[in-house]
């Protein structure tokens, strides 16, 4: 059985939408009142969008009832959903933690219950039944304000048994007018010796080359070798990993198609840049990760060549893989027969 790493996936946008349906019928139905039934309800949720503004809208309808009361109960059906039906040895979640506490508290308040949503949620991640090796990213926001933001990257270096990174999430076209702010933000995260990686050229409004010197891997990338492929070769210099998340773009109508992604693949192969084959949001997309690797041979984007690559890539990029080998070469390892010994005369 092959397993894998998943290194992108939102913990807002991880619930599939049966649970979810199941989840609003039983203790918020009013949140689903619009739809007279749950196929409605899933074309709703899982339909393309114009901009990746309008799909991160998606993600608050999930935040606003991911509390410390209730994340248990979706993080157990995620795990399970990874481990049974994707195979998954290795996943990060990534969220805002500041954005699962309470609206009705304080902004020093939410950022002390920051601990506790950290904690819910790495305890809850550990199940023995599906045992899948489970670290958590932290995102900092682009509509929430510094102070916040320093408390994640704060958060993140108090509680590495949890955390394995930061990121910057909420929309890549809002970075721009505080820029400075972020390669800040970076450069404190960076010297508590937190890894790092971040939503950028993700579309083409997201292109900040400024902040790709602090990133020891990058949250989509794909503008890059799109767009400016002369920064690869400084990107393969890095070692720089692209999280690529093949449905999301056609989701965020970033890509009209996903064939265009041929050229993201050939170019970073060429330069010697790795790839990691993600989800991003499998709930939202109502796929899994074998499905994204299925579709990418199934459009001649990669062959199977490269697919093991990306694959490989996953695990030595993977910033809580306890281990120097993939699963693969474990088992490998574990399945050679033993030598026969020699009966003594």
């Amino acid at each position: 059985m092959a397993l894998y790493a998943e290194l992108h996936r939102h913990l807002g946008g991880s619930v599939v939408p049966r649970v979810l349906w199941r989840y609003f019928e039983r203790h918020s139905s009013e949140l689903i009142s619009r739809f007279s039934n749950y196929p409605e309800f899933e074309d709703f949720y899982t339909r393309p969008r114009n901009t990746l503004d309008e799909y991160l809208e998606l993600h608050t309808l999930v935040e606003s009832v991911q509390t410390a009361e209730t994340l248990p109960y979706f993080i157990s059906r995620l795990v399970r959903g990874a481990y049974i039906f994707e195979n998954l040895a290795y996943l990060e979640l990534r969220y805002t933690p500041y954005l699962r506490t309470p609206e009705h508290l304080s902004q020093s308040q939410r950022i002390d219950k920051m601990t506790e949503i950290v904690e819910v949620v790495g305890k809850a991640s550990h199940l023995p039944e599906y045992p899948i090796v489970t670290s958590q990213i932290l995102c900092m926001h682009s509509r929430l304000p510094y102070e916040v933001n320093k408390a994640i990257i704060d958060l993140a270096a108090q509680n590495r048994q949890y955390i394995c990174a930061i990121d910057v999430a909420g929309g890549d076209s809002h970075y721009a007018d505080r820029l400075t702010e972020w390669v800040s933000l970076y450069d404190y995260a960076r010297s508590l010796g937190i890894n790092t990686t971040g939503h950028l050229y993700e579309t083409t409004d997201g292109c900040y080359p400024e902040l790709l010197p602090y990133l020891l891997r990058i949250g989509h990338g794909i503008q890059i070798p799109l767009l400016y492929p002369e920064l690869l070769p400084e990107v393969a210099r890095r070692r720089q990993c692209l999280e690529v998340c093949p449905t999301t773009y056609l989701k965020t109508g970033t890509l009209q198609d996903i064939r265009q992604l041929k050229l993201v693949f050939d170019r970073c192969f060429e330069a010697g840049v790795d790839i990691a084959i993600c989800t991003d949001n499998a709930g939202l997309h109502n796929v899994r990760l074998p499905f994204e690797y299925e579709n990418l041979l199934t459009y001649d984007i990669i062959n199977f060549e490269q697919l093991q690559a990306c694959q490989d890539a996953a695990f030595r990029h993977a910033f809580a893989w306890p281990y120097a080998q993939r699963p693969a070469s474990l088992l490998n390892g574990l399945l050679k027969p033993e030598p026969v010994k020699a009966l003594a005369n």
